[in-house]
């Protein structure tokens, strides 16, 4: 029989989820004082009629109060060409939209940056509280697709705390 181990604490929780790789996201809100935006790699689809998608927000980052109150976001999704976005929107403390030739405002408000793989605009339907998260629910209404899934940049992962670019070098067959 196998022994189980006691309670489970926040090192070990975070250890094991190291060792699991995401797909890496950029969500981005008008908030009150401006845009606002922080990486995400909890991005999943979960329907697609309708077209809905999940990620969480924790409330220690300073995106989430605009996002959490937002009716709306935008969900940039990135590969490899688009890391300098990535690291940009994961540094606290910095200006994410001090580069005014990389984002600009879709016709209903919310900051887009434009050239990164695919973004869809999407509407909020729910939020689930969850630990120190919170778990949105978009309806994906609007979007575009600037590089195909095949592109060769590949799309960029987190794992282990650094970024990956997955590629024909990664595939399993």
């Amino acid at each position: 029989m196998l022994s189980v181990p006691g309670a489970l604490d926040a090192e070990q929780f975070k250890a094991i989820c190291r060792g699991h790789p995401g797909g890496v996201s950029v969500i981005t809100a008008q908030g009150p004082d401006g845009p606002v935006a922080f990486t995400a790699t909890s991005v999943a689809s979960v329907s697609v009629d309708p077209p809905i998608l999940i990620f969480s927000v924790s409330s220690l980052s300073s995106a989430a109060p605009s996002i959490l109150a937002a009716d709306s976001v935008v969900v940039h999704l990135l590969d490899a060409d688009d890391v300098d976005l990535a690291k940009l929107a994961a540094t606290s403390g910095v200006d994410r939209f001090a580069d005014t030739s990389a984002w600009t405002r879709l016709p209903t408000g919310e900051p887009v940056f434009p050239g990164v793989r695919a973004w869809t605009r999407a509407k909020v339907v729910s939020h689930l509280e969850a630990g120190g998260s919170t778990v949105v629910a978009v309806h994906a209404l609007q979007g575009q697709i600037n590089r195909g899934a095949e592109h060769e940049a590949g799309p960029l992962v987190y794992h282990n705390r650094t970024w990956h670019k997955l590629g024909a070098h990664s595939r399993l067959d």
